[in-house]
């Protein structure tokens, strides 16, 4: 879930990093209510484990998922998504959402460096 294009964007190039597609779906908060985006996580995630990367740690993405998925014990979210992260998911997807979304937590926060 993410403000704007940037989530389509991310996942994009996730893709064609990894070289693997379908693996997510991307959520805009582009002309929608906060009731509306709740029903587009709530539609995206169909009911099976997930985790959701959400790209601030505020706003109207992060409030929308955490209160429509609140009832929802399969969902993690995961916020300040990066492209490492998500490439990262790709290749350990088969791990609980628990697992992923700690392990998202931790290659995210990995590859948040200052070069030098």
């Amino acid at each position: 879930m993410a403000h704007g294009a940037v989530g389509e964007a991310l996942v994009k190039a996730a893709e064609s990093i990894s070289g693997v597609a379908g693996v997510f779906r991307h959520v805009s908060n582009t002309d929608c209510d906060r009731g509306s985006l709740e029903a587009r996580v709530h539609e995206a995630i169909g009911g099976v484990p997930a985790v959701v990367f959400v790209d601030m740690p505020s706003g109207s993405c992060m409030f929308a998922a955490l209160s429509r998925l609140k009832a929802e014990p399969d969902v993690r979210v995961v916020t300040g998504v990066n492209l490492a992260m998500l490439v990262d998911f790709v290749f350990h997807r088969e791990l609980t959402p628990e697992a992923a979304a700690e392990r998202a937590l931790a290659s995210g926060t990995k590859a948040i460096k200052v070069p030098g």
